[in-house]
């Protein structure tokens, strides 16, 4: 079991609104801290143990300078297969990889690690989230990307927004993992590291 301290320092190793805001939900005390981590994947890695390797490397680097806090670091991909579609960057690669994913099933991994270097504690978790996107027409998706711009969003599009009408259907056990971090898992594993959530 993790330890308990009266009040522990909880940091999110993010620079991401999208996670700030999620776990701003759970009214938990906390600062941001970014790190620069490689995020290129290694030979043969897959999607899914990319996702977890990111995230553990993430929450390691803000941990050597922050030893005594409790840090949470993320990472979220979306895989087609074993291909693996990240935050598009312009409107040309959003372009490509929405049409790529018009009539598909595409799998959404978040990956979280909260660890402390204090102690050597760590907890990992992996969360994935099965999106069906319609057959989208060319004309359908320009005015998605224009409206939205959803450049910085791994698949390229924003479900709390109007990217909800590109789906069919969503299947996931916390709908907030497919925004950026799975609060569900955060909420208990936070209240195993003595946070009181709520």
């Amino acid at each position: 079991m993790p330890s308990t301290v009266p009040h522990p320092e909880l940091v999110l190793a993010s620079g991401s609104r999208y996670r700030r805001e999620l776990l701003d939900r759970l009214r938990v005390p906390f600062r941001l801290m970014t790190t620069p981590v490689d995020e290129a994947a290694q030979p043969k890695e897959t999607p899914r143990t990319l996702a977890q390797r990111l995230a553990s490397s993430k929450a390691g680097a803000a941990a050597t300078l922050a030893p005594d806090a409790w840090v949470i670091g993320c990472d979220q991909l979306a895989a087609s297969g074993e291909r693996i579609l990240g935050k598009p960057g312009d409107r040309d690669a959003c372009l490509e990889q929405l049409a790529h994913a018009s009539g598909r099933t595409i799998d959404f991994l978040t990956a979280c690690c909260v660890t402390r270097l204090a102690t050597r504690e760590s907890f990992q978790h992996i969360d994935t989230t099965r999106v069906r996107f319609r057959a989208l027409k060319s004309d359908e998706i320009a005015r998605y990307v224009d409206a939205e711009r959803p450049y910085d969003c791994a698949g390229g599009f924003k479900c709390e927004g109007l990217g909800i009408a590109l789906f069919e259907s969503i299947e996931s056990r916390d709908p907030t993992a497919l925004i950026g971090l799975p609060l569900i898992w955060i909420a208990a594993t936070l209240r195993g590291c003595g946070f009181s959530v709520p």
